[in-house]
């Protein structure tokens, strides 16, 4: 990057807000956004909504083709938006897009353009390495697009990473931070990160906390009382119902409301137990895990079982999770709280 992240005195990263951002760097400029599944759909209706041009490059036949123009939006083929396009964000799937780029964007990518991302994985990883005179960003929503929308609408914002990888054209971070503003991150706040930062703390947390640390450790705790002789349905409630009451405390006031909201004996116990299932072993492991997200093991392993392997263990892997005894429980669970929608997350994937 040409600019430092680092504020002089805080040595913390810096976080652009509303004031911080000028939309016009967005003005006479057209957005292509390739994709238009859960992020695509809120970026593009954001920026709409914002007074910026938008258009949606798409497979034609493809599922989301129709649902793009019933929205409005002019779609086109991932080529045409690129040559249309000043500014091409990448919303496709991480596994796809480097075939993306190579079939359909590279081949019409032109200096002076501005290439942009959601996640950093294909660049960090060079799956796709831009021209030297392409300007290359990124704007990371931590959230859902179904959020991203909402919140939007609600005039709320949702906050955002960005990063800068290549700027030839000097106002890389100017139209970055315009692009923020638009899909209403800048509202929340825009936090400064370089592509690897992002990269490898999305995937170890990802891996070793929110998806494989939280679900091993639910599952776990479900066999747990299940082998014990107790009722399935309880040890649903007990290990992996109730966890979203638990996170939703933790995420509208961190862990001090969650210990200020639950009882005093679920508080003594969280002292006492949590470190006898998170070891000094857990942590160990924890390491290994961030070094072979650094080192790329773990990218090799994902990009090989999509091209070389056509995807078999992740599928296997997929359809024996889906199966597993405790979604069954869970499926009965669910099917008490009359409200809920189970799909309701998955419509734009």
């Amino acid at each position: 990057m040409a600019h430092k992240i680092y504020d002089d005195k805080t040595m913390k990263a810096r976080m652009f807000h509303e004031a911080d951002c000028d939309l016009s760097y967005l003005k006479g400029k057209t957005v292509g956004i390739v994709g238009f599944g859960s992020q695509g759909h809120a970026h593009a209706l954001n920026l709409r909504d914002s007074g910026v041009k938008v258009i949606i490059g798409l497979n034609k036949g493809g599922r989301t083709w129709p649902i793009a123009e019933e929205a409005g939006f002019k779609v086109m083929s991932v080529a045409e938006l690129t040559k249309a396009a000043d500014i091409i964000m990448i919303l496709a799937p991480d596994e796809r897009q480097a075939d993306i780029y190579k079939e359909s964007i590279a081949p019409n990518l032109t200096d002076g353009k501005y290439l942009a991302f959601a996640h950093g994985f294909n660049i960090h990883f060079k799956q796709i390495v831009p021209p030297a005179g392409v300007n290359v960003f990124m704007i990371a929503p931590k959230g859902p697009g179904h959020t991203v929308r909402s919140e939007f609408v609600e005039c709320h914002g949702f906050p955002d990473l960005i990063a800068v990888y290549q700027d030839p054209s000097g106002d890389t971070m100017d139209v970055g931070l315009a692009y923020a503003a638009g899909i209403g991150g800048a509202r929340a706040g825009v936090l400064e990160t370089t592509f690897k930062c992002e990269t490898e703390t999305d995937l170890f947390g990802e891996q070793a906390v929110l998806c494989g640390g939280v679900t091993a450790l639910m599952k776990a705790g479900f066999e747990t009382l299940v082998d014990a002789g107790y009722d399935p349905r309880n040890a649903y409630f007990e290990c992996i119902h109730e966890m979203k009451l638990i996170v939703d405390l933790i995420y509208a006031g961190g862990f001090a409301k969650m210990r200020y909201s639950i009882s005093d004996t679920a508080e003594f116990g969280d002292y006492e137990t949590g470190k006898r299932i998170v070891t000094d072993d857990t942590k160990k492991e924890m390491k290994k895990i961030l070094e072979e997200i650094q080192d790329g093991t773990f990218a090799s392993k994902w990009i090989a079982e999509n091209k070389a392997s056509g995807r078999a263990h992740f599928n296997a892997k997929r359809a024996m999770e889906a199966n597993t005894f405790n979604e069954q429980v869970g499926k009965e669970i669910r099917a008490l709280y009359s409200w809920n929608k189970e799909d309701k997350y998955s419509e734009t994937k």
